[in-house]
């Protein structure tokens, strides 16, 4: 019998339990005093019993009312309660936001962003979690994610922010020992470290004009990571490709070399990302816009305009 209640019925229910009128609980709750009537007999009908002593004056609760009153108010507070807090953290910037991101953009970029929103916003919490392998946002409860290249996901929703290069690199001590190669079709003759990440990390199209030049790689050794890629590179391990942005400061540096820079790669995008719901919540909307602003402001290569 509980299964087939009308909920709705419970606060006009609570109202007319404490205004005693019918007509004071239709202006507190915005309705008719047909529709509390009506609502009010159906729930007795429902119960079996009868709830309120109506007289031309006053309406009163009987003795199944009131058992029924104290049994179901603390319950319709806390449950107001639950609903006005949910309602605050979806409208001010309180809670916890749960951002994903490869480690190298983690560390390049975002973690500075993140520290300077976190420092606005005192009463959010930030899970910044950095990982290359890309993480299932649902199961993970990852509110938002950045994501480096093509998106495999369909279910998502995303957000491109901008584009970046993809360079070409070995390190000094490699080529020195193994040669510059001056012309794609050469890195078949190279040590190729292949990222692991990608779906097809031994083949790539160079562009020249309109000469395009597909060369399928052969790997000897093969990383799971950004990380763990340009570490084996600037250790002369071999060749291999990376975004700009995560090699800038060593090649400024002189441990890594861009190859063929007279050649283009295709260009890979930077995303937001979302999970599959309805709505996105205030801090997820207010920290990628945040974001833009503050890579605009300092001249971020990797992130253009959405």
């Amino acid at each position: 019998m509980a299964r087939d209640l009308d909920l709705n019925s419970l606060p006009l229910f609570l109202a007319l339990a404490e205004t005693h009128s019918f007509t004071a609980t239709a202006e507190r709750l915005g309705c008719t005093k047909t529709r509390v009537s009506l609502k009010i007999s159906q729930l007795e009908a429902h119960l079996g019993v009868t709830l309120f002593q109506r007289t031309t004056r006053r309406v009163q609760l009987t003795q199944a009312g009131h058992s029924l009153y104290q049994a179901i108010q603390p319950e319709m507070q806390m449950l107001q309660a639950a609903l006005h807090h949910t309602q605050i953290e979806e409208h001010q910037l309180t809670g916890e936001l749960r951002i994903s991101a490869p480690e190298d953009y983690a560390v390049a970029v975002l973690g500075a962003a993140v520290a300077d929103f976190a420092q606005q916003h005192p009463e959010l919490r930030i899970d910044l979690r950095s990982a290359d392998p890309i993480s299932n946002m649902v199961e993970e409860g990852v509110d938002l994610a950045f994501r480096l290249g093509w998106l495999r996901d369909s279910s998502l929703r995303a957000r491109e922010l901008g584009q970046f290069e993809q360079y070409l690199l070995a390190a000094p001590s490699y080529l020195a020992a193994q040669g510059t190669p001056t012309h794609p079709q050469q890195l078949v003759e190279h040590r190729w470290i292949a990222l692991n990440l990608l779906r097809a990390p031994l083949t790539w199209t160079f562009q020249q004009a309109d000469q395009p030049q597909r060369v399928q790689m052969k790997a000897q050794i093969s990383a799971h990571s950004t990380a763990g890629l340009k570490a084996l590179l600037v250790a002369g391990a071999g060749i291999s490709i990376l975004p700009d942005l995560s090699v800038r400061s060593e090649i400024e540096q002189g441990q890594l070399v861009r190859l063929l820079p007279h050649w283009s790669l295709p260009p890979g995008a930077i995303y937001a990302v979302y999970p599959p719901s309805r709505r996105q919540p205030a801090r997820v909307r207010a920290f990628v816009d945040f974001f833009q602003r503050w890579s605009a402001s300092r001249s971020i290569p990797m992130v253009g305009r959405a």
